[in-house]
């Protein structure tokens, strides 16, 4: 699917007020997207608002040096939220958008879904889709170019950020060439890879290396090493002084083990309720696995949330896991 930019720039246009939202429990694709439209927006002389139904994990707040995110919930009301365009950015899934799913129910002006997941739920929005593209960024730093906007270095930053982590920083097959062009398009705007992975990736916390040793000893493994998976219990926030976005990108930890095909990791929300995080590097199809249980994403990445215990999620979804890996 590609987007008809013309039609984009014509929305965008269009309107004078702007609110943009994205998934809960935001990564760097989800901010960075928001960061990168509302600079957009904000050079085009419009009014921007980002409300978001998480907070910004506390690791990713380089991404927003402005605090221009607003919290349904924490900074803002639902009924205090208005404009005349409403912009959803990187999900497709009223199931990711928790909170400002009310906001986007109730909105009486225009809606537009700017995404790159296969999936898609009615949301009432006009969509701008690309499943090829590897992360929503790379479709907000298009439409800068498109609408002959400046990306300065918070966008730069903030785009080259969605992408290089939903592209596994560029590892994934998802990768291309033309992801490599408006990556150095974006380091020519004021991006420094070695402070963006400083920022990711040196900055961890004691809380958050011993979170990952309990990730890392649960591992189980089954069908001759094929099939990875383990798990997070919510005391082991409390535990380790972790925090519930130390655990994004965990999964990838067991894609380094030798032989592995499916990976699963299962994280009990503080909150309650609990978060399954699919990967494949065969022929299952990590977004038809997590849309059985109501979440979605690409084909090697995934995600879904259960209202239940590590338990209970596990088995329900292990089974699945298992018939889907015998039937490829």
């Amino acid at each position: 699917m590609s987007i008809n930019w013309d039609l984009l720039a014509e929305r965008i246009h269009a309107s004078e007020r702007f609110i943009l939202t994205s998934h809960i429990r935001p990564d760097c694709d989800a901010l960075g997207s928001e960061i990168g439209m509302a600079g957009i927006l904000q050079q085009l002389g419009k009014q921007v608002r980002i409300v978001n139904g998480h907070p910004t994990p506390p690791s990713l707040s380089f991404i927003d040096p402005e605090n221009l995110i607003e919290v349904i919930g924490e900074t803002v009301a639902v009924e205090d939220v208005d404009g005349d365009c409403m912009i959803v950015l990187d999900t497709s899934a009223w199931a990711q958008l928790g909170p400002t799913g009310d906001v986007l129910r109730n909105f009486k002006g225009l809606k537009l879904c700017i995404d790159h997941h296969v999936g898609e739920d009615d949301l009432g929005t006009e969509f701008f889709k690309d499943t090829r593209a590897e992360a929503t960024g790379h479709l907000v730093a298009k439409l800068a170019k498109h609408l002959q906007v400046p990306i300065t270095k918070t966008m730069a930053t903030a785009l080259y950020a969605a992408i290089a982590t939903d592209t596994g920083w560029f590892r994934f097959n998802s990768t291309t060439s033309d992801t490599y062009r408006i990556i150095a398009e974006l380091l020519d705007c004021g991006a420094v890879p070695a402070e963006i992975y400083g920022e990711l990736y040196e900055r961890d916390t004691l809380g958050r290396v011993r979170l990952r040793g309990r990730i890392l000893a649960r591992t189980q493994a089954e069908l001759e090493g094929k099939l990875v998976y383990t798990h997070v219990l919510k005391e082991d926030f409390a535990d380790t002084g972790a925090v519930a976005s130390d655990t994004e990108d965990a999964i990838n930890l067991t894609l380094a083990i030798t032989g592995t095909q499916v990976a699963v990791i299962f994280v009990e929300q503080p909150t309650g309720g609990c978060k399954m995080s699919f990967r494949s590097r065969c022929a299952v199809d990590c977004n038809v696995l997590a849309r059985e249980f109501g979440g979605g994403g690409h084909k090697a990445a995934a995600g879904a949330f259960l209202d239940s215990s590590y338990e209970q999620a596990a088995q329900i979804v292990l089974p699945k896991v298992r018939q889907a890996m015998s039937s490829v």
